[in-house]
């Protein structure tokens, strides 16, 4: 196994820390509030307009089952994938670290509220713990064809009422 170098960006949600493969983030923009799209599942905030067009912001809480604090430091990450981008809001963004894949460690030895299906693993990092998300994971196959086709139609509905 290789000295693999990876960026990662790391961000609170609720008192703990997370992180992403960098490479899998477009950008990180100022939190706005969400349009709340009727019958959405509950882990959808709603969606927010993006580059001429609306970008479905996840809730990683509610899909965690965890609380959010009310953080003035609200940022939404863009994330990209082959379906489409959506957001994820966090409490705040803390940095970019460099770390080894080594560093990361087996998240068996995890007790955490959090399903093991979403975590690629832990960082141990001055003394905090880091804990890695695997951000193809989040969205199952189903749920994506949920929120990418439900604003899709939202989008039609959108544009014939502005017609």
């Amino acid at each position: 196994m290789g000295m693999n170098e990876i960026k990662i960006l790391v961000f609170k949600l609720g008192n703990e820390f997370y992180a992403t493969d960098i490479m899998e983030v477009e950008r990180i923009l100022g939190y706005e509030e969400p349009t709340i799209l009727p019958d959405s599942p509950n882990f959808l905030d709603g969606v927010i307009n993006y580059e001429n067009g609306v970008l479905p912001i996840i809730n990683l809480l509610n899909k965690f089952k965890l609380k959010l604090e009310n953080s003035l430091d609200k940022k939404i990450i863009v994330v990209k994938r082959d379906t489409g981008k959506f957001g994820i809001s966090v409490d705040s963004v803390s940095e970019v670290l460099s770390i080894f894949d080594e560093e990361i460690n087996n998240p068996e030895s995890l007790s955490t509220l959090i399903s093991k299906k979403y975590i690629k693993g832990l960082i141990k990092k001055n003394n905090s713990i880091i804990i890695m998300l695997d951000l193809e994971k989040i969205l199952t196959v189903e749920e994506e064809e949920s929120i990418f086709q439900g604003w899709q139609n939202w989008k039609i509905k959108k544009r014939l009422e502005l017609e």
